[in-house]
């Protein structure tokens, strides 16, 4: 268990809680919203926010999860599933607990329990977009299913698609430890509700910017999309719900302990602290109970795996351009 934070990840200029003269004050914006008054409750939103992450920055947290230290075979990551939900939801035996996660975004979540180590006994399956920026030799090996498993309609990939890599994944590598990194329950929705709302990223090769095309959190943020909150809390909920059938097809199909767990939570309208404002998503560097607070699921199995490390395995190397289409498909640009 950590003690303190690193203090290395810092806020990208992205996220909504940088703390600096933001480019888009402008005069031609000021007239904007002088025309459309809103713009300025929108903004006393943003910056009610961006001074509510600061604040948690400066109290800090101690107890934090590093991931790789604990006890497991098989770590199942559930991407931005907060910890309520989870236990809402949960069908899958095993010893529910919680575990406060290093990071409220993917990134730093990889960065603070990955970065600059060697974890060659280890096999990282992902379709996460932010994992190419690991060192390459970082695991034994990497699978990305960015490349070759995205589903180009539903824009992510699906659960099904990575439970079945990670099988072949295993049957090939027996004696290394896994994490498999589902994209679910983060957006984009997969699910019957989910589909009714237009929402996140773009298509490959069509750069819509996210201020004409919001990803949903940040559209319910400011004010941009007609749809009610409860509704995308709902589809947000059914995609965990289409995604632990095939987790629980995953973990009784492998041998050993096996872990679930999230990579952090997500906003969905909670009101956030000090200022009484409600956050969506989850920002870099923005430590609210409810992004930082993650499922830990302990399933026990049997028959604990012989786990042999080995230099590393010759890993294929993601093109940037499919990197940076994935990240914008996911809402992260």
């Amino acid at each position: 268990m950590k003690e303190k934070r690193k203090d290395h990840i810092k806020p990208s200029e992205n996220d909504i809680i940088v703390m600096k003269f933001p480019v888009h004050y402008t005069l031609s914006n000021l007239k904007k919203a002088v025309h459309d008054p809103t713009l300025f409750l929108v903004e006393g939103r943003r910056l009610a926010l961006s001074a509510n992450a600061a604040y948690s920055r400066l109290r800090g947290f101690n107890g934090t999860c590093e991931v790789i230290d604990e006890d497991w075979d098989n770590l199942i990551i559930l991407d931005g599933c907060r910890y309520d939900l989870f236990e809402e939801v949960n069908f899958l035996d095993g010893r529910l607990g919680s575990r406060t996660s290093v990071g409220s975004e993917s990134w730093e979540f990889l960065c603070e329990n990955f970065q600059g180590r060697q974890l060659h006994d280890v096999i990282y399956v992902t379709a996460n977009p932010h994992a190419p920026k690991l060192d390459d030799n970082t695991f034994y090996r990497t699978v990305n299913l960015l490349k070759h498993q995205w589903d180009e309609d539903l824009r992510t990939v699906t659960p099904e698609a990575m439970t079945k890599e990670a099988l072949k994944v295993h049957e090939k590598h027996p004696n290394k430890r896994l994490i498999v990194h589902y994209m679910q329950p983060h957006f984009p929705f997969i699910g019957e509700k989910g589909q009714k709302i237009t929402h996140a990223g773009v298509t490959p090769g069509n750069k819509t910017s996210n201020e004409q095309t919001p990803h949903v959190w940040s559209g319910l943020r400011d004010r941009k999309l007609d749809i009610d909150e409860d509704f995308v809390y709902a589809a947000y909920r059914e995609n965990l719900e289409l995604t632990l059938p095939h987790v629980r097809e995953l973990v009784s199909s492998l041998d050993g302990k096996s872990v679930v767990t999230s990579d952090h939570g997500n906003l969905t309208g909670d009101r956030t602290r000090p200022i009484p404002v409600k956050g969506y998503g989850h920002p870099r560097g923005f430590y609210a109970p409810e992004l930082v607070t993650v499922p830990w699921l302990v399933i026990e199995g049997s028959n604990r795996r012989h786990i042999t490390t080995n230099p590393p395995y010759k890993n294929e190397q993601m093109d940037s351009e499919v990197v940076e289409n994935r990240l914008e498909d996911l809402g992260y640009r």
